[in-house]
């Protein structure tokens, strides 16, 4: 049973980037940033706003620099493993590195849990906007193929499928293009922000900052645990650095660029909205546009919707980018199926973990309604996020001297706030969600141990030493050029 604790050697892990299983490195700074903000801003503006201000009042704002705080000290501790060793799988691959096999299998799983819900239930959000948006152009989708199974008479999601087997058509073609796709939408979704920021300052009314905070430090602290979902997205760059040129360089910028400029437009749209509308009255599906409505700016309504379809587009493809690179990397170890590490050499993508990421996020956003999907994505992530500190704080004991291209400061009390931030972000859950996500972990496990022995996992010529003592890794790698 010791080959559950098996570590993966840091050599190994650079090396499986150089074979024919890697993935074409083609994007650059600039396309890495615009990623990791077509993976933050879409849902949060568009969707949470409405629901966290009802926890937070008019202090939401507070709520957004709350969460932003604790996204940064995780953002640091990314940009340095990222830095370090540019491959796909992000925190699962740095808990192998770290923690051992087990520890890596259970960090996979949690992240397969994220990313699949956020996918889907984003896709089903899009699906509203969409539905709602051809409505006012007097084009009526008949109700049993527009929504969830059962309600309101319907069978079938049929535009959030239409809306998942595009975007898997658009991964399968490379990073690359999915790159300059996301770019394109991130622009436009960019530009209606800020016509609403332009539109709405125009129209606060300061008496609705009043009270600031009508439900104490508590309430900041609930709709942080709340927004937290509206920054997920600046993590998908470290999924994408096995893609990234001069990754030591590039993934810093990306990740924390992206989370800098989310946060000064989410706080900015969170200090607008609940001036210009009473908080109590937000909590609803499209926050945004009814705050326009709301103040008699009537005819924002479209440009405000299509922004939010073209915002809602980027979080889904950004989010099933980030799921196939984790399940690549889990099959490239041996802990799932090895089709799903196969690169097809013309477009140097995951195909078969594309499909199956499109496959799973269509069937669940085709008759499922997910309520409070966001809190069980934000466990998945703050878990996840504890276990990346945790890996920051044990690497920079086992190997001081390795080469970082970025260093993230003060460790181990960056990683050690991070983790600190991210405990009380989950005491601020509901029971049942925490409840839930416990019941994916022992399903996980079981998963684990079975599969491990289908697959011969356990024998006893299969032990591996499970120290890392001894091993000096290169200074510079040719993935650090």
């Amino acid at each position: 049973m010791r080959r559950i604790f098996k570590k993966k050697c840091i050599h190994a892990a650079l090396e499986c980037a150089e074979n024919d299983k890697t993935l074409k490195r083609s994007i650059g700074p600039a396309g890495l940033t615009i990623m990791g903000v077509g993976g933050i801003i879409g849902a949060g503006i568009f969707i949470v706003t409405g629901v966290a201000s009802a926890a937070s009042g008019p202090a939401l704002m507070i709520s957004f620099l709350v969460a932003a705080i604790a996204c940064t000290f995780t953002a640091l501790c990314y940009a340095e493993f990222a830095s370090m060793i540019p491959i796909a799988g992000s925190v699962y691959t740095y808990t192998y590195i770290t923690m051992g096999e087990i520890w890596a299998w259970i960090m996979g799983w949690i992240m397969i849990l994220q990313y699949l819900i956020a996918s889907a239930a984003v896709a089903i959000g899009w699906s509203s906007y969409v539905v709602a948006f051809l409505t006012s152009l007097g084009i009526a989708l008949p109700a049993v193929i527009s929504g969830p199974l059962g309600m309101q008479g319907s069978l079938i999601n049929i535009p959030a499928v239409i809306i998942i087997i595009i975007l898997t058509g658009v991964l399968i073609r490379d990073a690359q293009e999915s790159a300059r796709v996301n770019a394109i939408i991130v622009f436009i979704k960019i530009a209606v922000i800020l016509l609403f920021i332009t539109i709405g300052i125009n129209y606060i009314n300061p008496a609705n900052y009043h009270p600031f905070m009508p439900y104490g430090i508590s309430g900041i602290f609930t709709g942080a645990a709340m927004v937290f979902f509206a920054y997920l997205g600046f993590d998908a760059v470290a999924s994408a650095a096995e893609e990234t040129k001069d990754p030591g360089r590039t993934i810093p910028i990306g990740i924390i660029g992206s989370l800098i400029i989310s946060s000064i437009l989410y706080i900015a749209v969170a200090a607008i909205m609940t001036g210009m509308v009473p908080f109590n009255l937000l909590n609803n599906a499209s926050p945004v546009a009814f705050a326009l409505q709301y103040v008699g700016v009537k005819w924002a309504f479209t440009v405000i919707t299509i922004g939010a379809i073209a915002g809602l587009t980027t979080v889904v493809l950004v989010n099933m980018f980030s799921k196939a690179r984790i399940i690549f990397a889990m099959s490239r170890d041996g802990l799932l199926p090895k089709i799903f590490s196969s690169v097809n050499q013309d477009c140097k993508a995951p195909v078969a973990s594309i499909v199956l990421v499109g496959g799973m996020a269509a069937v669940i956003a085709a008759f499922f309604s997910l309520d409070s999907i966001f809190e069980l994505v934000n466990v998945g992530a703050l878990s996840a996020f504890i276990f990346l500190a945790l890996s920051v704080i044990i690497l920079r004991r086992q190997q001081p001297d390795m080469k970082r291209s970025f260093k993230c400061p003060l460790v181990p009390a960056i990683p050690i706030l991070s983790i600190i931030f991210c405990l009380a972000l989950i005491s601020q859950l509901k029971v049942h969600i925490i409840q839930i996500f416990i019941v994916w972990l022992v399903l996980g496990v079981i998963v684990y141990f079975v599969y491990g022995k289908y697959r011969g996992m356990f024998r006893s010529e299969d032990i591996a030493e499970t120290d890392m003592g001894g091993f000096e890794p290169p200074m510079e790698t040719p993935l650090s050029k």
